[in-house]
């Protein structure tokens, strides 16, 4: 991927993709699996340059945002990577959070 960075002064700390005012800017990429049930592929991502969400930026500018992905990833694609799941208890109305880790 080789699009060019900039920061997104009006919506900060976002990063947006600027062919005037961007930074050069390369991310290797390698398919690694591909998941039919959840319509998810599991990528290696290599950046050759160091920009500031690099990875990120680069993966929704080509329509595949990190699932997860909280600053530029739709609602639908932050769904499915749910990581934080907050109840009150049915039996003492005690509120319980529970996070869990990425699988890999």
């Amino acid at each position: 991927i080789d699009l060019p960075i900039a920061a997104d002064w009006d919506r900060r700390p976002l990063r947006i993709i600027d062919a005037v005012l961007g930074k050069p800017s390369i991310t290797h990429w390698r398919c690694l699996a591909y998941d039919a049930t959840t319509h998810t592929t599991r990528i290696e991502l290599e950046p050759v340059t160091g920009r500031t969400h690099q990875l990120r930026v680069h993966m929704a500018a080509i329509g595949h945002a990190m699932v997860g992905d909280g600053l530029y990833a739709d609602a639908a694609v932050r769904a499915l990577a749910p990581r934080h799941l907050a109840f009150s208890h049915p039996a003492t109305g005690q509120r319980l959070a529970l996070e869990s880790t990425a699988c890999f």
